[in-house]
């Protein structure tokens, strides 16, 4: 009888395991079966199910399409060189981080922007984009355009954790969430806009000071995120900011180089970042935090224009480019250069598509082995 009732519990304790190998593996089936592309083995076959964005119009797809504002661009020429010539809202002529990053990671394209109209559930499965041009850390920079703070963004966030568990339960949510890689891309605006261009934080605090608020507030928005689910959350850094032709225009005299003042606020805010990264690694310990550097690899490609192909660094390829953006770049405009895969910038402010693939590619291979 003892023996045979130690193979009972031996038995039972097998079927146990096999009932919960089963039942992970329906749950990753679940996922993969409702949009086959958007899982896929990274390094250490670590498993993403999709992407989730917050933040500037570097990864915006078309948020402020809805949104009344003047940073918008939901017109030609942007979008030109996009799949059909279609404006959609990105700021470039073409596809932007969000598009690349999503088709090097294997994840259903394109990630659509959560204030879409028609947002059907089988879109959540893989992520969404909650990004709005113009937006940043600082709760003033999104006042100035009338676009969405991250405060909002995170709202936004918490709504879609909600439409996921009511769509497809707890525990796949919190499968989503935890297996998508979560990127934050910010600090642009705040620097460029309400710092330096308009001059009005510039006004209140010195750049140390300034910076030691957006750090604050980028270190709260992660823990934020952490809280609600997400556990692969990458940081762009700043760009090199006082390179971008509107700030050689405003800051960089007669001969329009870049802003060396503009630049060192920019890498003042990253290496405050990095300090900060590192502290949270410490302190949220079930997260994989990645600091990504752009501000070197861009840096590079201005400063080295010839090695990839390049010829025009110091204004964009949409009029003047000088100035132009957003509402200034326009189908009125007669001043657009024919070839702008010569030119680093679309606008006075935002790379051009090839420059944003060449910048991807570098930047996804020197950190996809930390997510």
């Amino acid at each position: 009888m003892e023996a045979l009732q130690c193979r009972n519990n031996n038995n039972s304790n097998t079927n146990k395991i096999i009932v919960v190998f089963l039942s992970y593996w329906v749950l990753l089936l679940g996922v993969y079966c409702y949009r086959a592309d958007g899982i896929i083995k990274m390094p250490r076959n670590a498993t993403v199910t999709g992407m989730i964005l917050f933040g500037d119009s570097i990864v915006d797809t078309g948020n402020n399409n809805e949104v009344a504002t003047l940073a918008k661009c939901n017109f030609l020429p942007y979008g030109r060189d996009f799949l059909g010539g279609k404006p959609t809202g990105r700021f470039s002529n073409g596809k932007v981080p969000t598009d690349f990053i999503a088709e090097e990671l294997g994840i259903k394209m394109p990630i659509p922007s959560y204030m879409s109209v028609s947002l059907p559930a089988a879109d959540l499965l893989t992520g969404v984009n909650f990004a709005s041009g113009g937006s940043g850390y600082d709760p003033l920079t999104p006042k100035l355009l009338s676009v969405i703070p991250l405060s909002e963004q995170l709202e936004q966030f918490k709504e879609y954790i909600g439409k996921l568990k009511a769509n497809f339960g707890e525990e796949r949510t919190n499968f989503i969430l935890s297996k998508s890689v979560v990127l934050v891309v910010a600090s642009s605006n705040d620097i460029s806009n309400s710092y330096f261009a308009t001059g009005i934080r510039k006004a209140q605090y010195d750049i140390n000071s300034y910076t030691d608020m957006l750090v604050q507030i980028a270190s709260s928005f992660i823990m934020e995120i952490y809280k609600l689910g997400a556990r692969r959350i990458g940081v762009f850094n700043a760009p090199p900011i006082g390179c971008l032709p509107f700030q050689r225009t405003l800051f960089g005299g007669t001969e329009r180089k870049c802003s060396q003042e503009v630049n060192d606020a920019s890498k003042l805010f990253n290496a405050k970042l990095s300090s900060v990264m590192n502290s949270l690694r410490h302190s949220l310990t079930q997260a994989k935090l990645v600091d990504m550097d752009v501000y070197n690899p861009l840096l590079h490609i201005i400063e080295n224009p010839s090695e990839y192909g390049f010829e025009v660094v110091d204004r964009g390829c949409c009029g003047t480019g000088t100035v132009e953006a957003a509402i200034l770049c326009n189908p009125l405009d007669l001043q657009i250069c024919n070839d702008d895969s010569k030119y680093v910038f679309w606008d006075s402010f935002h790379p051009t598509q090839r420059t944003y693939q060449i910048l991807v590619s570098q930047v996804l291979n020197k950190y996809v082995n930390n997510f």
